[in-house]
């Protein structure tokens, strides 16, 4: 089966619990990027703003950061800590595999478009998830770009067993490309909340998704 997130990119606390209530009890799990106009070229909500957040849905954060680990330190409960390679090195992975080792939440990576896999070698070990970005990360609404699905292909046949999660451009059309090419997570932000029914769009994107299997053209 093939996951859908929606990918939430707000900057204040009311707007992130409407998105979060617009798709509660059609997704497991919500996307929360976090950006802080040195990364990337935007800034979203800051950390007062993630205290107690609603219970039925985990949350996994995308930390489009300097120095992620300062800010993943100060969120508390077992999440999905989504950090970009490119902001990290050994020590700082060794300080982040401390930080969850006592809260039990997860780490995963991220990579810009033009990253390759094999930054990724020394990490991939601790790490459960990768997240491939489909476009530059910063803004909503960018076109997909097609060159990543080698990437996910690469990492499909060197990991099996991994999850893949896609990012950027999300919508039934490139979700059916994305999967094809190994991906099982789909991150969609415009597409679902753009949409008049965000449960619905939610629905047609993951049914477009499991249209391919992993691998596949």
């Amino acid at each position: 089966m093939v996951e859908v997130v929606p990918a939430v990119l707000v900057k204040s606390r009311g707007e992130l619990l409407d998105s979060i209530a617009r798709v509660k009890g059609s997704v497991s799990a919500v996307h929360i990027d976090m950006m802080d106009n040195e990364f990337v070229p935007n800034k979203t909500i800051g950390l007062g703003g993630l205290a107690e957040l609603p219970n039925g849905v985990s949350y996994e954060f995308h930390w489009m950061v300097k120095n992620p680990e300062r800010w993943i330190a100060k969120i508390k409960g077992k999440h999905l800590h989504l950090v970009h390679v490119e902001t990290i090195n050994r020590e700082s992975w060794g300080t982040l595999k401390r930080i969850c080792a006592k809260s039990g939440c997860r780490l995963g990576l991220v990579l810009n478009p033009e990253t390759g896999i094999g930054k990724l070698e020394p990490y991939m070990k601790d790490a459960s998830r990768v997240l491939v970005m489909a476009v530059h990360p910063g803004f909503y609404g960018q076109r997909y770009i097609p060159d990543v699905e080698a990437k996910i292909r690469a990492l499909r046949a060197k990991f099996p067993k991994l999850e893949i999660e896609v990012d950027g451009g999300v919508n039934p059309e490139t979700a059916r490309r994305a999967c094809g090419a190994g991906a099982n997570v789909l991150a969609a932000a415009s597409a679902v909340y753009s949409a008049k029914n965000p449960r619905e769009a939610i629905k047609n994107i993951s049914a477009a998704g499991c249209a391919k299997t992993v691998g596949g053209e």
